[in-house]
């Protein structure tokens, strides 16, 4: 079951609708909208461009994305 990131939400809302945040990364709003709530993770190139669009750290705009990852790790899933 897919989590809603909502801090990403947040810092979305503070730059605008997510039409105008999708037009100014060059994705597709409904993407955007996939992204935000948490049914897709976006590859590494625009993960990072979204850390810079919002001068936030990937594993506050992302961080089902990390505890997964640290998970894995944790469990030796390589």
């Amino acid at each position: 079951m897919a989590r809603k990131r909502l801090y990403f939400a947040k810092c979305r809302k503070e730059k605008g609708t997510q039409q105008f945040v999708a037009k100014e990364n060059g994705i597709s709003t409904v993407y955007l909208r996939m992204i935000e709530n948490g049914t897709f993770t976006p590859g590494r190139d625009l993960m990072f461009q979204l850390c810079r669009y919002f001068d936030q750290p990937a594993d506050k705009l992302f961080p089902d994305y990390f505890k997964n990852q640290s998970l894995k790790h944790t469990l030796g899933d390589n």
